[in-house]
C-alpha cells in the first residue's frame, strides 16, 4: 500500500469534509455550470463541494482509497463526480477542456512540476479560472502540515513561471489558520492564487 492510501485507510476524512476556504471564497469566478478539473484531490472535499455548486467535475489522484472515499462523500450528498485514478505526474488532460482548475496542496517535486503545470495550464479554456493554495518556504517554520522539503514548496516567482498564460488577479503569501483535518491543523504560510487564462499563445502578466 502507497503512502497516500495508507493515509486514506482510516474511517475518518483525514483532510475533513468542507472545502478549502479560498476555493469557497473564489471559486464564484468560475463559469457557472462549467467543467472543473481537480488534480490531487485525495478523499473529495473540494471536488464534491464543486459538484455542489453545479459544476460538472473531475478529480484526479493517484489513491484509489482516496477516490473511493470521494465517490462515497459524493453519494452520501447527492451529487455527481468523476474520478480518474492517476499519477497526476504523468496524466495529461484533453487541452482547452475546462472552465476552471483546481489546485490545492498539490506540491511536487521539481522534475515533476513545470510539466504538470503546463499541461494543466493547456487544459484551461481561454477566460478559464485556476484557483490556487499551497504552502509556502515559510512554512518550514510552522507545524501545521505540508511537505519538509523546501523544494516542493512554491513562491510566487516559481508559479507565474510554471503559469505564463495567466493573468493573475490575485497571487500572494499570507498566514492563515488552517482547520482541515488531522493533516492541516494551525498557523499556516501559504501561496494562494487566482487567474485567468489568456488566448492561446498569450503570456500573462502577475497581479
Amino acid at each position: 500500500m502507497g503512502l497516500w492510501d495508507e493515509r486514506y485507510s482510516v474511517a475518518e476524512y483525514v483532510y475533513g469534509t468542507a472545502p478549502n476556504r479560498w476555493l469557497e471564497a473564489e471559486a464564484h469566478r468560475i463559469r457557472p455550470g462549467g467543467r472543473v478539473l481537480s488534480l490531487g484531490e485525495g478523499e473529495g472535499r473540494n471536488a464534491v463541494w464543486l459538484a455542489e455548486q453545479g459544476f460538472d467535475v473531475t478529480a484526479v489522484d493517484a489513491s484509489a482509497v482516496g477516490l473511493e472515499k470521494a465517490r462515497r462523500l459524493a453519494e452520501s450528498r447527492g451529487v455527481e463526480l468523476r474520478t480518474v485514478q492517476s499519477d497526476v505526474t504523468t496524466w495529461r488532460p484533453d487541452p482547452a477542456s475546462y472552465d476552471g482548475l483546481v489546485l490545492i496542496y498539490l506540491h511536487l517535486p521539481p522534475a515533476a512540476r513545470a510539466a504538470v503545470h503546463a499541461a494543466a495550464e493547456a487544459a484551461l479554456r481561454p477566460g478559464g479560472v485556476l484557483i490556487l493554495e499551497a504552502f509556502n518556504p515559510r512554512q518550514l517554520s510552522f507545524s501545521s502540515g505540508g511537505p519538509r522539503q523546501v523544494d516542493m514548496l512554491y513562491d510566487a516567482a516559481t508559479i507565474r513561471a510554471d503559469f505564463p498564460g495567466v493573468d493573475w488577479e490575485v497571487l500572494e503569501e499570507a498566514e492563515v489558520e488552517l482547520v482541515e483535518g488531522t493533516f492541516h491543523a494551525g498557523r499556516a504560510a501559504v501561496l494562494r492564487g487566482v487567474g485567468r487564462a489568456g488566448a492561446p499563445g498569450r503570456v500573462g502578466t502577475a497581479a
